[in-house]
């Protein structure tokens, strides 16, 4: 340990990138620190290593097969009605999952998810009555206020638990979070890489808007490949 230096490290370093390398020097920095701490070395070889800011992959749109393989994967109305909110309002499985009837408000086509209010398009509303029928018929003497229930959540009054929200579309590549994030990216690919725009219509972070804006920019800046017939 006392024989590595600041060279040593950048060198087994310099070929990593993104996410990893960004793990690698954590770390290695604490590493190192704690055996400075200990004395076990008098020289700490990474303490003016930088860092830097995590490297976010660029996400890509999701496929329209892949996007059809959710689409038929969520066969029940619970499941309808999930993968609508994630897709359209770009609502969080955990944003889903905590919805109460009073964030419903059908008279005035308008939805609040996560404490932003949102305008109910013709489609979300139609899903969310039909939901709403079949929630009744099922469970008509239930005291449970959330807008989605299983049959387990309908004795009690939490909401349903993180399995079963996200069970239906387990294993395939548009799951609830992805189907979220690419609604996200399509609107800023869409209105353009605006961050004030993402915040205002999603009422995300600073932070996340930002990293949204700047990948809809490297999309829109990467020239489209072409399929080329078989």
């Amino acid at each position: 340990m006392r024989e590595v230096t600041r060279e040593d490290i950048l060198t087994s370093t310099n070929s990593l990138h993104g996410s990893k390398r960004h793990h690698t020097l954590s770390v290695l920095r604490s590493l190192f620190r704690h055996c400075k701490k200990t004395g076990t070395i008098f020289r700490d070889p990474a303490a003016r290593i930088h860092i830097g800011r995590h490297d976010y992959a660029v996400v890509q749109p999701l496929h329209p097969a892949e996007i059809r393989e959710a689409l038929t994967a969520a066969a029940t109305p619970s499941a309808r009605l999930a993968l609508t909110l994630a897709a359209i309002h770009a609502a969080r499985p955990k944003a889903i999952r905590e919805l109460l009837l009073d964030d419903v408000d059908l008279g005035n086509r308008r939805l609040v998810i996560a404490g932003h209010a949102r305008p109910l398009d013709e489609f979300t509303h139609r899903v969310i009555v039909d939901w709403l029928d079949y929630r009744r018929s099922r469970w008509p003497d239930t005291a449970n206020p959330h807008l989605i229930l299983s049959q387990q959540s309908a004795l009690e009054t939490g909401p349903v638990s993180k399995v079963w929200i996200t069970n239906a579309l387990r294993g395939l590549t548009a799951t609830l979070e992805r189907l979220r994030v690419d609604h996200q990216l399509e609107e800023a690919l869409t209105h353009g890489p605006d961050p004030l725009h993402l915040a205002t219509v999603f009422g995300i972070d600073e932070k996340t808007a930002i990293r949204y804006a700047t990948t809809a920019r490297q999309l829109l800046q990467t020239p489209l490949e072409c399929d080329t017939p078989d």
